[in-house]
């Protein structure tokens, strides 16, 4: 079945960089757009990046320039590299898969912890 698993969380610095890995097993079709969500206790999951099946990206604006997706089909992974990291970026980050053939349909990872601090 469909599996999204996260790695690469961690403590950091600000200033400092991380990149998140999402491996993906299963059923996931290239076509889907991949992305990186984020979210804080007490808040909506948030958008952080998306990338298609052409390469094209869209980042939150809270993160443009510092933040980077890429993707690897033939590894069927996705990446986020973190630069310039601030305390808020601070949230449990979750890899999404999004379906958009026959329908809507979105796949999440477990999440992985990114705590940025001093």
């Amino acid at each position: 079945q469909v599996q999204l698993v996260e790695s690469g969380g961690g403590l950091v610095q600000p200033g400092g960089s991380l990149t998140l890995s999402c491996a993906a097993s299963g059923s996931i079709s290239s076509l889907n757009t991949m992305g990186w969500y984020r979210q804080v206790q007490g808040s909506q999951r948030e958008l952080v990046a998306a990338i298609n099946t052409f390469g094209n990206a869209n980042y939150a604006d809270s993160v443009k320039g510092r933040f980077t997706i890429s993707r690897d089909n033939a590894k069927n992974t996705v990446t986020l590299q973190m630069n310039s990291l601030k305390p808020e970026d601070t949230a449990v980050y979750y890899c999404n898969s999004r379906r958009y053939l026959g329908g809507q349909r979105d796949y999440w990872g477990q999440g992985t912890q990114v705590t940025v601090s001093s």
